[in-house]
């Protein structure tokens, strides 16, 4: 196929008709960009650049979770990633030439992500990929993406160990251990008599697993009793014996690892059975997706966040602006790390542009450059200024708590960042 494609202009004018992926690894940009090679099956949007070229579009995968019960969390970051898509383009894209995201539905489970990554990589022929996710699934399906020599950003996977999974994985989202102890010390500052502390994790996640770790820690450091450790599973319903367990011991303190679905349910019963103390709540339960979930009930838990719709700067209010106006409400942490993952390719492509046209290299060598260029960048997005080690971890400055704050009736609220 790579002979066919250097032979004749004519022939390369069919494979572009017949939409059948006519390039593989010595094939050089202009061809395989073409705006209409997406499958079908892949959910990718339609947006044409304002300015350059209209019948080529870089294609960047977005691997996310848009079914399961890991959708409450993948449909934000869908969100995100387009507005940054729509807003990039409309600045000019990557030098003239749009961008263009080609969307791979994870669900909620390993074999999920890995099938995710392999068409992305090998059929749709993306320059890069923002996802997983999860983390669990980033163990998974990063290492594909590695041995392939494809640019991986996570958006929210903050599990211990992501960024050493490959020279080709970095990500976005700040890590569990630098997060998460802020929300203990915000309780403690709400209620500095506290003493005893419950914890529950997702015994079947990995990042719920790896946060809890520091959730225990922290609680220790604070010079507080964990009185137990209750397991569930993310697929869970029912906390009844958990919950009840925890609550025979009198803990002033409840702090959950798991997802949106399973978490809010946890809470409901808990505030079903009477616990009346303070709730913290990890990354997993860190969108309004939630409060449908638990809705009245989720009043006052807290939740840290590297996220803040309040930030200041030129890029954070545009994004701000945007989701307002899309969706009539602020928007999440998961909706910024998208965007901002987004934003980090097209920065470095735009970098790297100017140093040799994309459009020139082959795309074997443009993934590599690219993953050269992201490491090295500064980026200044709505998660605030951010850039990376040189084996991917996230360098960012500003974190934040979050408290729920319900309505009256229970059918509306909003997370309310502590001073």
């Amino acid at each position: 196929m790579n002979n066919a494609i250097a032979r004749t202009t004519a022939l390369l004018s069919t494979c572009a008709l017949l939409l059948t992926g006519c390039y593989g690894g010595t094939t050089t940009m202009p061809n395989p960009l073409i705006s209409g090679t997406v499958t079908p099956n892949n959910t990718a949007s339609n947006t044409t650049a304002t300015t350059g070229t209209s019948s080529s579009a870089i294609p960047i995968g977005i691997a996310v979770a848009q079914t399961s019960n890991v959708a409450l969390l993948g449909q934000e970051q869908v969100a995100g990633a387009k507005l940054a898509e729509k807003y990039f383009n409309s600045k000019g894209g990557v030098n003239g030439t749009p961008i263009k995201l080609v969307f791979q539905d994870t669900s909620g489970d390993e074999t999920g992500a890995i099938n995710a990554f392999q068409t992305l990589i090998n059929k749709d022929k993306v320059i890069g990929i923002v996802g997983p996710t999860l983390s669990q699934q980033a163990f998974s399906a990063d290492p594909i993406g590695d041995r392939a020599k494809v640019p991986i950003i996570g958006p929210s996977n903050t599990a211990k160990n992501i960024p050493e999974i490959g020279d080709y994985v970095a990500r976005v989202s700040a890590p569990v251990s630098i997060v998460a102890p802020n929300s203990v010390k915000a309780a403690l500052k709400q209620n500095p008599q506290l003493k005893k502390v419950a914890v529950f994790y997702a015994q079947n996640d990995a990042f719920s697993k790896s946060e809890t770790e520091i959730f225990q820690q922290t609680v220790k450091d604070q010079g507080l009793e964990l009185v137990t450790v209750q397991k569930f599973q993310t697929s869970d319903t029912d906390f009844q014996s958990q919950a009840t367990n925890a609550i025979n011991l009198k803990p002033d303190l409840v702090i959950i690892s798991g997802l949106a679905a399973d978490g809010g349910n946890l809470v409901r019963q808990l505030r079903e059975l009477g616990y009346k103390g303070l709730i913290v709540g990890g990354n997993g339960l860190n969108t309004s997706n939630i409060l449908p979930v638990c809705k009245a009930l989720c009043d006052g838990v807290l939740i840290a966040q590297a996220y803040s719709p309040e930030h200041p700067g030129e890029i954070n209010a545009a994004f701000r602006k945007a989701y307002n106006d899309e969706y009539k409400k602020e928007p999440p942490q998961f909706s910024a790390q998208a965007f901002a993952a987004v934003q980090v390719y097209v920065e470095a492509l735009q970098a790297l542009d100017k140093k040799s046209k994309v459009n020139k290299l082959q795309l074997a060598e443009l993934r590599t450059e690219l993953n050269k260029q992201i490491l090295v960048g500064r980026y200044n997005t709505p998660l605030g200024e951010i850039g990376f080690t040189p084996i991917g971890e996230v360098v960012q400055k500003d974190f934040y708590v979050a408290q729920i704050k319900m309505g009256k009736d229970g059918s509306q609220g909003k997370f309310t960042f502590l001073k």
